[in-house]
């Protein structure tokens, strides 16, 4: 008898067509009551697939399936499952890290390169025809500027190499200081800000980060440094960072992630200092792949009573 997933998200078509095949699929998003399709369901369901900018697993979710066993997380962050709510259940949660490393890190690099060289801007320049009547007028450049880096785990170490490449010197602050890594440590989050041109957010989301980058911190960026985030919306406080951005204490921003996506601050929309990105952070083809992969072969080790492949710790 197969088990029973929800899926509270799709992965690729092909991915998908794989779970058909192992799993009965709930295609929770595909419902017209998703409320009603639980209730029927909730004594079926023994895993749930989840992903970083879906639906989250509340402890409401899982205390209403008393038989499931397991979380299959698409995504590296998991601040939208309650895993404490998990923990006390015994149910297994797994994430796919590692795998969108490089493809994030990349994206904090193009948000640097278009907030410094206004690439978005002269874009614009060049279609509206403005060209014809004069110059586009001077960015910034890269080499010999300070960024800091605030998370230095997988993304904000690739982050960093990527900084180094262009001449770039790198500060970091997060917990605790990594004597294994070639960058200089700052204790104080204001402290770095105060000392960088680029402030590069690569942490984790959750309550022990949330709103940490404040109007303090914005002003202490300064007049001329940019904010560059690939982390969490949460992170940063997103009415300091509008006042921030009116009030022209700082010099621009380059944003892939937001508070309450996908409904963005129309206020951003006006203003041609900042950047936005619809959270694409890992959105290539390749990485995706494999996540959904990942996330596969973990719900199959699952059932099949084999270690799990990228567990996350209670």
């Amino acid at each position: 008898m197969s088990k029973t997933l929800l899926a509270l998200g799709s992965l690729l078509p092909s991915e998908m067509e794989e779970l058909d095949r192992h799993f009965d699929v709930i295609k929770l998003w595909k419902e017209e009551d998703p409320e009603a399709t639980l209730q029927a369901h909730k004594n079926e369901i023994q895993a749930i697939l989840s992903r970083y900018d879906g639906k989250g697993v509340t402890r409401r979710m899982i205390e209403a399936l008393p038989n499931l066993e397991m979380i299959a997380q698409f995504g590296v962050g998991v601040n939208n499952i309650d895993l404490t709510a998990a923990a006390e259940r015994g149910i297994s949660v797994t994430n796919t890290p590692d795998v969108l490393t490089a493809d994030t890190a990349d994206t904090a690099l193009a948000l640097l390169l278009a907030v410094s060289r206004r690439v978005c801007e002269a874009d614009m320049f060049v279609r509206c025809g403005k060209w014809l009547n004069g110059a586009f007028p001077l960015g910034n450049t890269l080499q010999g500027k300070t960024v800091g880096i605030l998370g230095l785990g997988r993304i904000g170490q690739a982050v960093a190499r990527r900084c180094a490449a262009f001449d770039m010197d790198v500060l970091y602050n997060g917990p605790r200081e990594k004597p294994d890594q070639p960058y200089t440590y700052c204790k104080s989050l204001r402290e770095m800000a105060d000392l960088s041109d680029y402030l590069i957010l690569t942490c984790v989301g959750g309550p022990e980060t949330e709103k940490v980058v404040d109007y303090d911190i914005l002003e202490a960026l300064g007049s001329k440094g940019f904010l560059i985030n690939v982390a969490r919306g949460s992170v940063v406080n997103q009415e300091d960072l509008l006042e921030a951005l009116y009030n022209k204490n700082i010099a621009g921003a380059g944003l892939d992630v937001y508070d309450n996506e996908p409904h963005i601050p129309e206020a951003l929309f006006a203003m041609d200092n900042v950047v936005l990105l619809p959270h694409i952070g890992s959105a290539t083809i390749e990485t995706r792949t494999v996540m959904g992969r990942l996330v596969i072969d973990n719900l199959l080790a699952y059932f099949n009573g084999e270690p799990l492949k990228t567990q996350v710790a209670a």
